[in-house]
């Protein structure tokens, strides 16, 4: 069997161990193919392993041994996967390896604009002093207390649970917008409402949701003006989720105090993204799932699905 990895997860330096794919097959490994090389890449191999490799119906419909795909990652929309079923091909993910390092990212991006630890760092280490003497400290933004104020989760997934229990333990109240009602999350104190009480009532509102077709920008001018006046937004999620425009004329105008993102809908941002120049704003480089940890449970767990497959019980199935 010719099994061919396409593309590693971004940003490998080499910590991640393949050996164990080669027990199952004749393993060819690129670091990443470019699109118009995807089909000379594959030629005549019947497992692929990618993570942003566009497998589109052309790759597909010119590579007839594909019989599984296993994507190395938790969202398939680089997979064609209509076109894949047409073809009996079987495409696997990874639903679940860094909720806990995904929900934690948030909470730092939360915590950043709360208490401006970057910039308060940098201004000591420039000599920062208070403007009197004896002044022993100084601020240039309040740093704003999170206990009482409520959270609102839109998509309380595995990765919404965890922020929602995080939440928690800092004294917030927590609500939730899902079609899917979680009642071990209603126990320990999370309230399901409606959409448009979430957008009003929430002091800061976190995105933990898919990007499909009814999740694509749902946060736009018509939400936001449903939100609570200096509302905090925080989306390490899709960046589809998020109308940019919209986002950064409410920065501007301050109708959202901050936000804070580690996705964006184009990754690196194009110059004239209008986020790069509203204030109050936060970027990270979708770095949410990096941790070490993560990638090594990211691979292995899409082995796992190879393994799943050649045993005859296939497993995260997608198609």
């Amino acid at each position: 069997m010719k099994i061919v990895v396409l593309d590693h997860p971004r940003e490998n330096p080499g910590e991640i161990d393949w050996s164990k794919l080669s027990q199952l097959g004749d393993v060819t490994i690129y670091p990443r193919t470019p699109p118009e090389k995807l089909i000379e890449a594959i030629g005549d191999a019947q497992v692929i392993f990618i993570n942003k490799s566009p497998i589109t119906r052309q790759v597909i419909e010119a590579c007839p041994s594909i019989k599984f795909i296993s994507v190395i990652a938790t969202g398939y929309n680089t997979v064609d996967v209509e076109a894949a079923k047409e073809h009996g091909i079987l495409v696997s993910n990874v639903p679940s390896y860094g909720t806990g390092a995904i929900a934690q990212h948030a909470i730092a991006l939360l915590l950043e604009i709360t208490n401006h630890v970057a910039y308060n760092d940098t201004q000591v280490r420039l000599g920062r002093k208070g403007e009197h003497k004896g002044d022993w400290c100084f601020w240039d933004y309040p740093n704003i207390e999170l206990e009482n104020k409520t959270m609102g989760i839109i998509g309380l997934g595995r990765i919404g649970q965890f922020t929602a229990r995080t939440a928690l333990s800092f004294g917030m109240k927590v609500i939730a917008y899902d079609k899917f009602e979680n009642n071990d999350m209603k126990k320990i104190g999370v309230e399901y409402v409606d959409l448009d009480t979430l957008l009003s009532d929430s002091h800061v509102i976190t995105l933990h949701c898919p990007l499909f077709d009814e999740t694509k920008e749902i946060i736009n001018r018509e939400t936001i003006s449903k939100m609570r006046d200096g509302v905090i937004l925080i989306n390490n999620s899709r960046g589809g989720l998020v109308n940019e425009e919209a986002l950064a004329e409410a920065l501007c105008s301050g109708k959202v105090y901050a936000a804070g993102l580690d996705a964006l809908s184009t990754e690196p941002p194009k110059p004239d993204n209008p986020l790069l120049l509203a204030p109050n704003l936060f970027i990270t480089p979708h770095i949410s799932w990096a941790a070490l940890e993560c990638r090594q449970r990211l691979v292995q767990y899409a082995i796992d699905n190879l393994e799943a497959y050649l045993a005859g019980s296939p497993k995260n199935l997608v198609v």
